[in-house]
């Protein structure tokens, strides 16, 4: 075998709806030369975005962190964006800055998109925002989305949290049993019960065979089993032990927020199979895959229905907007009033409004031809990859893709863990320093919304390679 040769390993085969391709051979990136890199992308980033600078001091005074939302928040702070368009950002400092983040889904038509602007601009003007009452707008929105998504019957809500917040709950209703098994290191939004062992620490958490559940000390967690993504064994043991106690499996069928980590082959049928086997729901939380997977989300393009389904981001043009659903013998719990659901903003006029006019434009022959512009992109970098040797794979699924620092595949939290968090940085800095924005952390995992084209998306292959360059220099 070569020095530089990538030794072969019987990793399972992954899932052959999703896109993952492992390096032939690669060589170690030197450390030292990583953190060089870093520091003088750091310097440049300090120098090149003042006025973000000054605008987080000022956010500061009033907004903890001066942000929103936790997640916008990075040392020693984030960039500032004053307006957007398409596929473009333009940031306080006046940089034009290539989005690819794009909300994680939310902007998946893009930026200000015409068909949206005129469907809101028209609630707007001429029907209204918000009626707190029935409305056609809202029947028709749930006749698409259930006949788009293969579901029974479906209600809005306004966030991803609150839509597994109520699946839950729609779930202990339904099978009298209050526990729940969730994926270690998946992140579902705010809820309490869906906090446990959200990117814990190594130390706290057990062996990886059997992870012990970390719940932070503001939680009110209930009993939550937590297990690792991608294991059939641990999760029938935990079944087999407290499925009389268990009421709902939580999972994203595709896990995105550890960068991207697919479904081995047969996973998530088998997950299926376990939790039919044991009379426990299975919820596949598609907030952020939804649309971004497919013409009808992940469950269909994977082959494998769950019970429930949460929504969100995708299906809501940029506007609040996210749902939950799935079969009819389930959510007949809100119908009978084992469980109710309330929510003054729920499927009001404007975000039906934004709703129809993405289910007009997301076509099936639209995001076939988005995804192949991603396709496209990750077969150019896979290139890049193999001419440098980088100890690095990229993974993809629908609209979305990541490059991976590391030679082997990541099918875990506890791989996840494993990877280069430095060359993430490095990697994810030297974009930003470029005017190309991917998501702030070491999750670094791009969006390809209906905006972008393929030049946009050569402007991100040739960031690598110049990486690249200047990691073997």
């Amino acid at each position: 075998m070569s020095a530089t040769e990538t030794p072969a390993r019987p990793y399972p085969a992954h899932d052959p709806a999703t896109y993952r391709r492992l390096p032939a051979s690669s060589r170690p990136v030197d450390p030292a030369r990583v953190d060089s890199l870093l520091a003088a992308e750091w310097e440049r980033f300090a120098a090149s975005t003042p006025a973000s600078g000054e605008h987080n001091t000022r956010a500061a005074r009033t907004l903890p962190l001066g942000v929103t939302s936790s997640f916008q928040h990075w040392d020693p702070y984030p960039v500032s964006v004053a307006s957007a368009r398409g596929a473009w950002l333009t940031d306080v400092d006046g940089r034009r800055m290539l989005d690819l983040s794009m909300g994680f889904g939310a902007m998946l038509v893009g930026h200000l998109n015409p068909t949206v602007v005129e469907h809101v601009q028209r609630a707007l003007t001429d029907t209204g925002t918000l009626f707190v009452t029935p409305s056609p707008q809202a029947t028709e929105m749930s006749e698409r989305f259930c006949e788009r998504f293969g579901l029974d019957m479906i209600r809005f809500t306004n966030s991803g949290t609150e839509s597994l917040m109520y699946a839950i709950r729609a779930a202990r209703a339904y099978t009298g049993r209050k526990a729940v098994v969730k994926i270690e290191g998946g992140y579902h939004g705010g809820y309490d019960a869906l906090q446990v062992s959200v990117k814990p620490a190594l130390e706290d958490i057990g062996p990886a065979e059997a992870p012990v559940p970390e719940v932070p000390f503001d939680v009110e967690a209930g009993t939550v089993h937590v297990v690792p993504y991608n294991d059939l064994d641990r999760l029938r043991a935990i079944l087999t032990e407290h499925g009389r106690e268990i009421a709902v499996m939580v999972v994203e069928p595709v896990v995105e927020n550890l960068s991207i980590v697919v479904p081995d082959a047969g996973y998530l049928a088998g997950v299926r199979d376990l939790c039919d086997e044991h009379g426990v729901v299975l919820l596949f939380d598609e907030v952020k895959t939804g649309l971004t997977a497919g013409y009808a989300g992940a469950a269909q393009r994977l082959g494998v229905k769950p019970d429930l389904i949460t929504l969100a981001k995708s299906i809501g043009g940029g506007l609040p907007l996210a749902a939950f659903g799935g079969r009819r013998e389930v959510m007949e719990v809100v119908v009978d009033g084992r469980m109710a659901h309330f929510g003054t903003y729920n499927g009001n006029p404007l975000v039906m409004a934004a709703a129809k006019a993405v289910d007009e434009i997301c076509t099936p022959e639209a995001l076939a031809a988005t995804e192949a512009i991603n396709v496209r992109a990750l077969s150019a970098i896979d290139d890049v990859i193999d001419t440098f040797e980088l100890p690095a794979h990229t993974v993809g699924l629908g609209v979305k893709g990541c490059v991976t620092w590391s030679t082997a595949p990541v099918r875990t939290y506890r791989d996840y863990k494993a990877t280069d968090f430095a060359m993430a940085e490095l990697s994810w800095l030297w974009g930003v320093n470029r005017n190309i924005l991917t998501p702030p952390g070491l999750d670094e995992q791009w969006l390809v919304s209906l905006a972008h084209t393929d030049e946009d998306m050569n402007l991100l292959v040739e960031h690598v390679r110049e990486l690249a360059e200047a990691l073997r220099a």
